[in-house]
């Protein structure tokens, strides 16, 4: 698959590079630089900007692209005792998969349920994660319900962030411990609410109504971790 944009490219070249086939340049690069890239394995191509609009589909690809090997996607019963699952229901912008990914990784997170979405468009989640996606556990199920069953019979206390949950600050989490987050819209449906253990919420100190799934993601990450 094609990846684009410098921070996802090079977090591939430092540290999948075993992973990475070719990678294409449609900007001058000094010497150093262009020397290092040259002497790894992969192979290296200069290509015009307009062959590079076309291969990022017009996005911003910042004169760095790559041909890297497809994502690899886990299923959640092969994963080595995981402690921390996030469950991601039918969370559909790209743009935050990437973020939460990216914050799960940096926070410990040990692998990332993503349900409710038919499709699982790697190229995007591994763009806006900046490539974090590669060194993240991801499972890929549509049914969150099943999911959500699967983590009750493996042992986990089923966590989800809701309005009005208690504050996560007062809440005490066991040791296996799933968190869910709902999509951007609806937050997690009513059915799956009603299957949670605890629901969680973040206290406003003003008068707003919701943040950000990937900032609400981030915070309740953080506060779980302990």
């Amino acid at each position: 698959m094609i990846i684009y944009g410098k921070q996802p490219v090079y977090y591939l070249i430092e540290k999948h590079p075993s992973k990475v086939k070719t990678v294409f340049v449609s900007k001058e690069l000094d010497k150093k630089e262009y020397s290092r890239l040259m002497r790894m394995d992969f192979e290296l191509k200069r290509i015009p900007d307009n062959a590079a609009q076309s291969m990022s589909k017009t996005g911003n690809h910042q004169g760095f692209l790559a041909e890297v090997d497809d994502l690899e996607l886990y299923d959640l019963k092969d994963l080595s005792k995981p402690e921390f699952v996030l469950v991601l229901a039918g969370i559909t912008d790209m743009g935050n998969m990437g973020a939460i990914i990216r914050s799960a990784y940096g926070l410990g997170i040990d692998a990332i349920v993503v349900t409710g979405v038919k499709h699982f468009q790697a190229e995007n989640v591994v763009r806006s994660s900046a490539g974090a996606a590669y060194d993240m556990p991801i499972v890929h199920e549509h049914n969150l319900y099943d999911v959500m069953n699967e983590l009750k019979l493996d042992g986990f206390t089923l966590y989800g962030a809701t309005m009005d949950g208690e504050d996560i600050r007062h809440v005490k989490c066991t040791a296996k411990r799933a968190l869910i987050m709902g999509n951007e819209a609806q937050g997690i449906p009513t059915r799956a609410i009603k299957k949670l253990d605890i629901a969680v919420s973040i206290e406003m100190a003003n008068d707003f109504d919701s943040l950000n799934v990937s900032v609400a993601s981030a915070i309740l990450m953080d506060r779980m971790r302990n």
